[in-house]
């Protein structure tokens, strides 16, 4: 049986023996510890997005006005960092999804599902429920992310082809229009990462899902645009949607293929997932928010954004971690053509 279509129930069964637990490598004093959440760090990581977004939409205005050949690679260049700030936005709703990025309840429920899900056209409670079950089945065919690390590794042709079309704008068309089916009630995702297509129903039906489906993205973006209208600059809310259909694809790419690609089709923790090394402008592109620590989160799910570095270290000294590669190596290695 090849390895890529192991059945759930026989990754459990080969893994029960093998597979590491929290509790046998960080006391429970440690974890308690690393456990600990806080709002006003889950505020200043939220400031921190936020407040990026603003620096770079005002650096790209301030581009504009010189001339042609000087404002374009300056405005492509904003737009490619808007982007990592974007990715930051859907860390924090990961984050808020598992209950860390605050420790008020309603902070990760409503607040961040209305300043960070909703301007990408997410949904918190749903990603929450889809997200669980990754955590559960990692590793596994039942896995919903699974759709996210087949494939890889891949030649350098068939890698370069996937990035062309994620900065093309293909991939990022083809999630819109899966959105707005889904929000009229057309269609649903399995956990496969396959469509499923749900019962007709009449229009008026259809259209009154897509009202209350999407109207809090439809909200949160007007305000967004009214509030660079009001600068002058509401020409910056289309490099927000172009941001979102191209370069936020690749970051998007690069950040899947970190976390789980190549890696051991089991449900040990310490085996199915990865860490990578992040520098600066790794951090602000496709690491934001500690996310490059994934083999941490999962390990320990409920330790906060601002306490994954810890956890490493406390588990990198105990020589349970391999050293992480970087995101170039990342990449290297999805390329490669051959497992690793």
């Amino acid at each position: 049986m090849a390895v890529d279509h192991i059945s759930s129930e026989a990754v459990f069964a080969q893994s029960a023996t093998t597979k590491q637990r929290v509790t046998d490598v960080l006391s429970r004093e440690e974890i308690r510890a690393l456990t600990q959440r806080s709002d006003l760090m889950g505020a200043w990581a939220v400031l921190m997005t936020w407040g990026g977004v603003v620096v770079i939409f005002t650096l790209m205005a301030w581009v504009s006005q010189f001339a042609w050949w000087l404002a374009l690679p300056g405005i492509v260049l904003g737009m490619v960092f808007l982007a990592g700030r974007q990715l930051s936005l859907s860390i924090l709703v990961h984050d808020a999804a598992h209950g860390t990025l605050f420790k008020t309840k309603w902070l990760n429920s409503r607040l961040t599902d209305w300043l960070c899900a909703r301007p990408l056209w997410n949904d918190l409670a749903k990603y929450r429920a889809y997200h669980f079950i990754h955590h559960t089945r990692t590793g596994t065919a039942d896995d919903p992310d699974l759709i996210l690390r087949d494939g890889y590794p891949t030649s350098p042709r068939s890698l370069t082809r996937k990035f062309a079309r994620d900065l093309s704008g293909v991939i990022g068309i083809k999630f819109l229009i899966g959105r707005v089916l889904m929000d009229l009630g057309l269609m649903e995702w399995t956990v496969t990462g396959e469509v499923k297509w749900l019962p007709r129903q009449s229009w008026g039906y259809h259209l009154k899902h897509l009202v209350r489906e999407a109207m809090p993205m439809v909200i949160t973006n007007i305000v967004l645009f009214m509030m660079l209208s009001a600068v002058g600059h509401a020409w910056l809310y289309l490099c927000w949607v172009g941001v979102h259909l191209t370069f936020f694809m690749v970051l998007m790419r690069i950040r899947s293929m970190a976390e789980h690609a190549t890696c051991a089709r089991n449900i040990n923790m310490f085996e199915n997932t990865r860490t990578v090394r992040a520098g600066w402008l790794a951090r602000a592109l496709v690491a934001p928010i500690g996310v490059n620590y994934h083999m941490e989160h999962h390990i320990l799910a409920s330790c906060p954004w601002f306490k994954l570095s810890k956890a490493h270290q406390l588990l990198k000294t105990r020589h349970v971690i391999p050293e992480p590669p970087s995101y170039w190596q990342v990449i290297q290695i999805m390329g490669s053509g051959q497992k690793t």
